[in-house]
């Protein structure tokens, strides 16, 4: 499949890219030249600054004083508020029918969008996500891929965190934007998709890698514990689970994780 033809498309199927920006300024070049050779044309990128402290705003005025693309917007909030609330911010001046989310620092293949949008209108679905590749610290592929299930429902999601933000495509005229501004949580995105699926809703996985996870070095053990004390919390502080509800769905979880990261 081509290019769209992007004047045909105007309007009902434009893409919303929300991209969180704080102290971005290594990567928010290359994320603007990313989006723009996707090979589906009809898209916004709101960059939606969380009162960055380094160049970042400065690196992308500069970009679109050499490179003006009216595709490309960026919201200067001027207060750090986290990442929730910046897509919140991003969610609310979307204009597009649907809505992407990239991470400044995450890396989408090219045809990410048009394969997206073209699985989307093959499953009717209002509510999709792909599989992915772990990267290093420079966003080279590992070869370690995480592979995704057909479809999600609320109750298979709670113990399968495996809906990475970066490749989530969501159809406004089937997901109402009420559901998909995120709580201002520990693990915000992961709220998100449940309250979604909560309400009836099914995510459909395409199990094609489309975006790679740069993982810089830190340290795992750490990672691990905060991963851990975040789930909890959602489990019983935001989907009220009982303790025995959520030590069975912890249980699942804990294993998938570790599957998935080995």
């Amino acid at each position: 499949m081509g290019k769209y033809n992007t004047s045909r498309l105007h309007g009902k199927l434009m893409i919303s890219i929300i991209t969180p920006v704080y102290n971005a300024a290594n990567f928010i070049k290359k994320t603007m030249e990313m989006v723009q050779a996707q090979s589906y044309t009809n898209w916004e990128l709101l960059l939606v600054d969380d009162g960055s402290k380094d160049d970042s705003v400065s690196v992308i005025k500069s970009y679109l004083q050499e490179n003006p693309d009216e595709r490309i917007r960026l919201i200067e909030k001027g207060v750090n508020e986290g990442a929730a609330l910046t897509r919140n911010r991003g969610i609310k001046e979307a204009k597009g029918r649907f809505i992407a989310f990239l991470d400044a620092d995450d890396v989408w293949l090219p045809d990410k969008l048009e394969l997206q949008m073209r699985f989307m209108e093959e499953k009717r679905a209002g509510f999709v996500f792909s599989a992915y590749e772990f990267g290093d610290e420079d966003a080279v592929g590992t070869g370690r891929i995480v592979h995704v299930p057909d479809r999600l429902t609320y109750q298979k999601a709670l113990s399968r965190t495996v809906i990475f933000t970066t490749t989530v495509l969501l159809d406004t005229q089937k997901i109402p934007k009420e559901l998909i501004y995120m709580p201002n949580v520990p693990s915000e995105d992961s709220a998100t998709w449940w309250q979604i699926l909560r309400n009836g809703h099914v995510a459909y996985g395409m199990n094609q890698v489309v975006a790679i996870y740069r993982r810089p070095t830190t340290s795992l053990s750490s990672n691990k514990l905060k991963a851990i004390q975040r789930i909890w919390y959602l489990y019983r502080k935001v989907e009220k689970l009982s303790l025995l509800q959520s030590a069975v769905v912890f249980v699942g979880w804990a294993y998938r994780a570790t599957v998935r990261r080995i």
